[in-house]
C-alpha cells in the first residue's frame, strides 16, 4: 500500500534524513518514533506530496509520487490520504459538520449521511452545528480524525495526534483513530513521541538521520 525506498531529504546543504525505507501493508497501524528534529513530520509531508524529496521513491496505492506534477499529487492526496495533525487544523469559520464534510466536497461527493455517521462513530452526536472554538481539545482531535477518515482513504497519516492531550483523552483518541482506520480499511502511519501511543501499533519503527530502523 505504501512503499518508500532510500528516501533522502535536505534543506539546502543540511541533511534531514537519508536512505529511509519502509513499507506499510493494507490495514496496518504502524508507529514511527524518533528524536526531535530527525524529520518525522517532514517524512509525513513527503509521503503526502506536500514537500519534495531529494532522492529515493515513494509509492502510494500503486502510484509513484516522484512522477507526478503538483496537480496530480493534489488529486492523489485528496483521494487516497487522510491527515490528522497535532494542532487539529480545523477551519475556524466552518462548523464541525462542514469541517468533516470538506474532503467529500473536494472530491465532488457530498454525503451528509456519511458525515453524520462519522461524527456518531467518534462520539460527537449532536455537535455538528458547533464551531471549533466551542469544543475541547479532545473533541477537536476527534473531529480531525472523522475528517481524515470520511472519504475512506487508503492511508491515514497522523502527526502527534495526542501530543496536546491529557493521558485519558489521548487513550480515547487513539481508540477512535484505530477504530476508524479499521472501518475505513486504511493503513495508518502514526508519528509520536509517546511510548504509550506506540504500544497501540501493530509495528514500531524508528527514524534516524541514517534511515528507518525496524522497517
Amino acid at each position: 500500500m505504501l512503499e518508500i525506498r532510500s528516501l533522502a531529504k535536505r534543506y539546502g546543504d543540511t541533511p534531514v534524513f537519508a536512505d529511509a525505507s519502509l513499507t506499510l501493508a493494507g490495514g496496518e497501524f504502524v508507529a514511527l518514533l524518533g528524536e526531535s528534529g530527525v524529520g518525522k513530520s517532514t517524512l509525513l509531508n513527503c509521503i503526502a506530496g506536500l514537500e519534495p524529496f531529494d532522492a529515493g521513491t515513494i509509492g502510494l496505492d500503486g502510484v509513484e509520487l516522484g512522477g507526478l506534477d503538483d496537480d496530480a499529487r493534489a488529486r492523489l492526496r485528496r483521494r487516497s490520504i487522510g491527515f490528522v495533525f497535532q494542532a487539529f487544523h480545523l477551519l475556524p469559520h466552518l462548523s464541525v459538520h462542514e469541517n468533516v464534510a470538506l474532503p467529500l466536497l473536494l472530491l465532488g461527493r457530498p454525503d451528509d449521511a456519511r458525515v453524520d455517521a462519522l461524527l456518531a462513530a467518534v462520539g460527537l452526536v449532536g455537535l455538528g452545528t458547533r464551531m471549533p472554538a466551542e469544543l475541547s481539545g479532545g473533541q477537536l482531535q476527534r473531529v480531525a480524525i472523522a475528517r481524515a477518515a470520511v472519504h475512506a482513504p487508503a492511508l491515514i497519516l497522523a502527526d502527534e495526534p495526542t501530543g496536546n492531550l491529557d493521558p485519558a483523552t489521548a487513550e480515547r483518541v487513539l481508540d477512535v483513530l484505530r477504530t476508524q482506520v479499521r472501518l475505513a480499511g486504511a493503513s495508518c502511519l502514526l508519528v509520536t513521541h509517546s511510548a504509550a501511543a506506540a504500544q497501540r501499533a501493530d509495528r514500531v519503527l524508528r527514524l534516524t538521520p541514517h534511515g528507518v530502523v525496524g522497517a
